[in-house]
């Protein structure tokens, strides 16, 4: 173990790898637990998480202030053993993502308890959960080229478990297309890995600076676009992002909201580790502001035609990855600065408005923006929620998605290039019509009146493939609805809830009455009070008309209320709160950026560390 400063930095530096073990750990002990002591779990998983984001919090203020902390597994030194570093850029992202993820967690288990669904999310759920934090922060940490695709490959494996949570077969088709494209990309990281360890005799990344610039030309350059290819595939960037916007959204909303803020950034973050440290000159900095430009605008375009919002929210996804790339494609110390921050902030954003949108659907049934309306005055605090992360996203001033955008502008317009001029004219372009996209989506959902289905409470039903529910269902039971014996979805599809709890014997966090009726009295004609039961009587069950996936852990049914769970709207809350400290700490949080990208394009300090040279 190793790192500059004295004591304090020793001290940091065996500190270097609980990010992964310790929820490696707590998994383990979950899986071997199962469903039992429910209370213990979820303070297990929060607790472990918490003492992550604090082992973060430490390991970047030493880094900050001592240069790159290292830990050499098992007391063996590179190149012979596995290295993990962490230097500004790498504990920057594990506080950022320590802090989404925990706060993800917390919504989690808000709406398993909402959906009567306790077992799912503590034996499934919460053990993927732990494994794919673990991952990323290997990823993170990594100090290797195969350790790095080994995190990739911890972090996907609990991804392909967790994007498939209920087995509803909308889930297992976009699981599916995920997997082959994962796969494809991790077939590719491992033979360029091969590939680089045949031409220098390393992988140790501290190593490769100098041997992969001894190589010839066109080998270097067939490395370099191998890896940017991976990682472009996993940072969701066009040409390779196709995938993301039909396999993200049919995930439940706490995965989709962590998969949207948090994976395609890990494939942000290894492109800046490899082209500031591996490949520097800016040798194909044309190509990347061309992909960069592309990015901008194709997703931007693909969000304005969107009428669902999680679709339109995965579209400005892949719009605003451009911006981290064209910070990329500079390589100046200010691009560099402007993608790290840009990073830093889009991944809170992001995953807050993934998370108000799995609210609106626990409000309202649907995110499709034709069926929602009138939430300002049926859920104000949700509008808020929703509101301040969609101006951030647009970059509205003085919000820290504007100082994240001008950053990059003023490094664009620096650099003095013709690409690097028309990238600012696309880059403002971008940010005009993610407004516009927004504005939509806010003027439907929530400023518009009310459909009169936005003030009835009840269940919608997750159906079969293709089937249109019966209107006329009167909760005696038949192939579409809910009957008397709690089977719901499609037909002789059972319900994992109504095998539990027979109809009417399970209300919701609200008080809504589930298993395909329409609530008891109550609020909205809606749902009673907390732990009032539904009645079974002649009601018509609330029910689509057309086919909806929910959000639930199990993928059967969701019963919406018009009394949102106070851990789901308290997490959310947080995570504004969260994106909000951006702009207040915008001082101190850029000059944190400018340092980092003053370590990443020097390199000595990094291999300096790692050698111990």
């Amino acid at each position: 173990m190793s790192g500059g400063g004295g004591s304090a930095a020793e001290v940091a530096a065996v500190l270097v790898p609980l990010p992964v073990i310790l929820p490696l750990c707590a998994a383990g002990l979950k899986l071997v637990i199962g469903a039992r002591l429910e209370r213990v779990q979820r303070f297990i998983s929060a607790a472990v998480l918490l003492a992550v984001l604090v082992v973060s919090l430490v390991l970047l203020v030493t880094a900050d202030r001592h240069g790159p902390q290292v830990m050499d597994a098992g007391g063996w030194p590179p190149p012979v053993g596995i290295v993990l570093v962490a230097d500004r850029l790498s504990a920057l992202m594990l506080v950022i993502s320590s802090a989404v993820t925990l706060c993800v967690l917390v919504y989690s288990v808000g709406q398993g308890m909402a959906d009567n669904d306790e077992a799912t999310p503590l034996s499934v759920f919460h053990p993927s959960y732990l494994v794919l934090v673990a991952g990323v922060s290997d990823t993170f940490l990594a100090g290797d080229l195969f350790n790095l695709y080994v995190g990739f490959e911890i972090m996907l494996t609990a991804s392909y478990v967790l994007l498939t949570i209920g087995g509803t077969l909308a889930r297992i088709r976009a699981g599916a297309t995920y997997a082959v494209v994962s796969l494809l990309s991790s077939v590719l990281f491992l033979t360029a890995v091969g590939v680089v360890y045949a031409a220098t005799g390393t992988v140790t990344m501290a190593e490769l600076p100098g041997r992969l610039d001894d190589l010839p030309h066109g080998v270097g350059a067939v490395i370099q676009v191998v890896l940017l290819g991976v990682f472009g595939i996993k940072a969701a960037v066009f040409p390779l992002a196709a995938w993301l916007p039909d396999s993200y959204p049919t995930a439940p909303a706490p995965v989709t909201a962590v998969f949207a803020g948090l994976l395609t950034k890990v494939g942000v973050y290894a492109m800046l580790r490899t082209q500031t440290l591996l490949f520097p000159g800016n040798r194909i900095a044309d190509v990347l502001m061309v992909v960069a430009l592309l990015s901008l605008l194709v997703g931007i375009l693909g969000a304005v035609a969107q009428t669902d919002l999680k679709r339109l929210l995965s579209f400005t996804l892949v719009s605003h990855i451009g911006f981290m790339v064209f910070g990329i494609a500079l390589a100046t110390p200010q691009g560099v600065s402007g993608a790290i921050y840009y990073v830093a902030h889009h991944i809170t954003v992001q995953t807050t408005l993934f998370l108000v949108a799995g609210l609106i659907e626990r409000r309202s049934g649907t995110t499709d923006l034709q069926s929602l309306g009138g939430l300002t005055s049926l859920a104000p605090l949700l509008a808020v929620a929703f509101f301040v992360p969609a101006m951030n996203l647009a970059g509205i001033p003085p919000l820290s998605g504007f100082l994240g955008k001008l950053g990059l502008l003023r490094a664009g317009i620096a650099d003095g290039g013709a690409l690097a001029y028309v990238l600012v004219a696309g880059a403002t372009l971008t940010s005009l019509l993610t407004l516009y996209a927004l504005a939509k989506a806010w003027n439907l959902a929530f400023w518009r009146a009310p459909t009169p289905e936005m003030s009835v409470v009840g269940t919608v039903l997750d159906t079969a493939e293709g089937a249109s529910p019966e209107e006329g269902d009167d909760g005696d039971g038949d192939e579409n609805g809910a009957g008397a014996d709690g089977t719901s979805g499609g037909p002789g599809r059972p319900s994992e809830e109504g095998a539990r709890q027979p109809a009417g014997d399970a209300p919701d966090a609200g008080g809504a009455a589930a298993w395909g009726r329409a609530a008891g009295p109550g609020p909205a004609g809606g749902g009673g009070g907390p732990g009032r039961r539904g009645r079974r009587g002649k009601r018509r069950a609330v029910l689509p008309a057309v086919r909806r996936t929910t959000a639930t852990f199990g993928g059967q049914e969701i019963t919406t209320s018009t009394t949102l769970p106070v851990s789901m709207v308290g997490s959310t809350v947080a995570l504004v709160v969260f994106g909000l400290a951006f702009t207040v700490l915008a001082g101190p949080m850029f000059g944190l950026t400018q340092r980092a990208a003053g370590e990443l394009l020097a390199r000595t300090p990094y291999v300096e560390a790692v050698m111990q040279r």
